[in-house]
């Protein structure tokens, strides 16, 4: 088993029952006192931040990963189904865990599943950047800005976006999946 001396910034480890990532440790020795590892961690499920200390030496329980190339198939209302490209087995998960990312995905769209090592998936990772149509845009509405102009339209995921008032509907649009932000038309 590892110990705290074997910690780094970013690795998962189980934390009182729940998987979190390691934000950012610190040893401390203190005087007299026994020597610490001050610990920030953020939640996995939750995303919830928590910080703790334990003992300098006491023993963790790193969460071994491994992440797989897998194609976005369908979604059916309940659930997203995948496929792995290296077995071809479909993978379904449920639309309430990875509805905020998968709302900039589409069909047959690439993604990168992180599974524990007991095969349950952790987390799909999407693109940085996506290209997607513009299928219904607004009237941008002109008044007293003294800023860019924007206007919401909405793409063929579904989902509605800020753009500059030059977009129109047909345009095929670039978006930071990070932000949900514009950057600029393909």
């Amino acid at each position: 088993m590892a110990t705290t001396s074997d910690l780094r910034k970013g690795m998962l480890i189980r934390y009182n029952g729940a998987i979190h990532r390691v934000v950012e440790y610190q040893h401390i020795a203190p005087g007299n006192w026994r020597a610490m590892v001050r610990m920030k961690l953020k939640n996995f499920d939750t995303g919830k931040t928590i910080e703790d200390r334990v003992r300098a030496g006491a023993e963790i329980d790193i969460v071994t990963t491994q992440t797989h190339d897998a194609q976005y198939l369908y979604e059916d209302g309940a659930s997203y189904h995948f496929m792995d490209n290296e077995t071809f087995d479909q993978i379904a998960l449920p639309k309430e865990d990875f509805e905020d990312t998968m709302v900039w995905m589409k069909e047959n769209d690439m993604v990168v599943l992180l599974t524990e090592d007991g095969g349950k998936v952790l987390s799909v990772e999407i693109p940085n950047f996506v290209t997607l149509a513009v299928v219904e845009a607004s009237v941008a509405l002109r008044g007293d800005t003294s800023g860019k102009v924007m206007k919401t339209v909405k793409v063929e995921t579904g989902t509605e976006i800020s753009v500059p008032d030059f977009v129109k509907e047909g345009d095929i649009i670039k978006i930071d999946t990070r932000s949900g932000e514009y950057v600029e038309r393909a």
